[in-house]
């Protein structure tokens, strides 16, 4: 089988605190209010993404993984993972805030759901001023005094806010409790897992007039008490090359700024994702081109092992 670059069919999600800017600004094709999340590259059951250009076009990603396992994923992801797509890329708009939660880790998400853990990184695209992120706690916490919090609805007054703007990276490892706050626009890289545990919800109603349901208890196994002033992410930013941005043992996520004709030589050992952040460029490899642009996604197959950027554009390089 004969593998190039492969575009999706995003997968839209309405959120009650979803807004306009996938369309406004990533040139989404929404046309539909409160559209909160854009699923880019997905396994998830029930939202597994199709591909959407060359001639395997209208191809499942889970299908075209089981038909060239190793062609697709990489050596050492197909090791490592099977035929289990380990990734879920999104672009998220939060125009208002989102709930208070946390994921479980691999362990207790198998335990409880069979399934990965959900350990998640950010990059924000477009923030509005003053807006911030809820990020861990502001000191170390027993359980009994959140507990305590949270029942008296104060929870606010143990949980650390970030203030964030254009090309912060954060690192939410599983069990950090969070939230993105009102006005932000961001990528998301995570493991493949659709597990939140809601634990606060402002009190708020949904378009039926219901409370959406929280995950109290739940939550309370999953929730790392500690404080960790370590999700703040630094890296370079230097032109027309990678710059190593976030290494877990689930994602490596590098930034690139291209200005210029970038070949890049890739692992065959894992798939390689690019998220456009900013600007417009395109992707090359062979006779495919693809547009990268801030809002598109690209997958390249690990057998896919020569690509070249051009334009001016910031990307992610994602990959396993």
């Amino acid at each position: 089988m004969n593998l190039y670059p492969l575009t999706f069919t995003p997968i839209f999600k309405e959120r009650i605190w979803g807004g306009e800017k996938l369309e406004k600004e990533l040139h989404k094709p929404i046309h539909q209010p409160l559209i909160g999340e854009s699923w880019e590259v997905s396994t998830v059951k029930g939202d597994i993404s199709v591909i959407d250009n060359g001639a395997l076009k209208c191809t499942s990603l889970q299908t075209l993984i089981e038909q060239a396992p190793e062609a697709l994923l990489g050596r050492v992801v197909y090791k490592r993972f099977g035929t289990d797509f380990p990734l879920l890329i999104k672009f998220i708009d939060a125009a208002q805030d989102l709930s208070i939660q946390v994921h479980p880790n691999d362990a207790l998400a198998k335990a409880r759901h069979n399934s990965f853990g959900k350990t998640e990184m950010w990059y924000i695209m477009e923030a509005d001023p003053e807006a911030s992120i809820i990020i861990g706690f502001n000191k170390n916490v027993s359980r009994e005094e959140y507990q305590t919090h949270l029942a008296n609805k104060t929870l606010s007054q143990l949980l650390h806010y970030e203030k964030v703007g254009h090309g912060d990276m954060f690192f939410i490892p599983a069990g950090k409790i969070h939230a993105i706050g009102a006005g932000v626009l961001l990528a998301e890289i995570q493991q493949t897992s659709d597990i939140t545990y809601r634990v606060y919800d402002f009190d708020r109603k949904d378009k039926n007039g219901n409370y959406r349901e929280l995950h109290t208890e739940l939550a309370l196994e999953a929730i790392d008490f500690e404080q960790k002033d370590d999700f703040r992410k630094s890296y370079s930013k230097k032109e027309n090359t990678v710059n190593p941005a976030v290494s877990s043992p689930y994602f490596t996520t590098d930034y690139l700024k291209i200005t210029q004709e970038t070949p890049l030589e890739l692992s065959g050992d894992s798939f390689h994702i690019y998220m456009g952040v900013e600007g417009k460029g395109s992707l090359h490899y062979g006779d495919t081109e693809l547009i990268l642009e801030k809002g598109s996604t690209v997958l390249v197959p690990a057998a896919c092992t020569a690509i070249t950027l051009k334009g001016e554009v910031e990307v992610l390089q994602v990959h396993c």
